[in-house]
């Protein structure tokens, strides 16, 4: 496929439940396009990765603050007139609006789309994570797809990495990111 390149500065939020790749694809996405990566579960608070190592869903008041991180990394960058593509799961369209307040509108979603069958193998095949594969269900059931929202990209994960990340940039280089205001 052709590579296509994004128009910086953008924000870019790669979304997904748990085992979609969300890092794999933000990475080279980031990569192709000159931008930094930042993985989202870096900026959870300790006790977020404490209650998901010991299998407990997150609550809406446990995510806001992190999201609330996630916001303010994507406000900096963009303040900066620099280009980020960050992994966030984004759940909820409640989250992904937060998401583009903070963001003042200059930012798309690459939402990972798979089988729940293929997202627990992914989950169940890596090594080092602390969020157990016992959570997927939860995700699912929390996840609100991104159908009809303003800057979205969909793209199935059951292609090769490769191809995945050549959809969503063809994607996202189609996509008209209004500027700040």
């Amino acid at each position: 496929m052709k590579r296509e390149k994004m128009a910086p500065p953008l924000a870019v939020v790669v979304m997904g439940a748990s085992g979609c790749g969300k890092s794999s694809v933000g990475e080279r996405i980031a990569a192709q396009n000159g931008m930094a990566f930042l993985e989202g579960d870096q900026l959870h608070p300790p006790q977020n990765v404490e209650k998901m190592a010991q299998g407990i869903p997150l609550t809406d008041d446990d995510r806001l603050p992190w999201l609330d991180r996630i916001g303010a990394e994507i406000s900096t960058a963009l303040d900066a007139s620099q280009g980020l593509v960050i992994s966030c799961s984004a759940l909820k369209r409640s989250y992904r609006d937060r998401l583009r307040q903070a963001a003042g509108g200059r930012l798309a979603f690459v939402f990972l789309e798979g089988s729940r069958d293929l997202l627990l193998s992914r989950m169940q095949a890596r090594q080092g994570h602390f969020m157990p594969a016992s959570l997927l269900d939860s995700q699912l059931q929390t996840l609100e797809p991104p159908a009809g929202e303003p800057g979205v990209v969909t793209v199935a994960i059951d292609n090769a990495l490769d191809d995945i990340v050549a959809l969503a940039c063809k994607g996202l280089s189609g996509m008209a990111v209004k500027g700040g205001d």
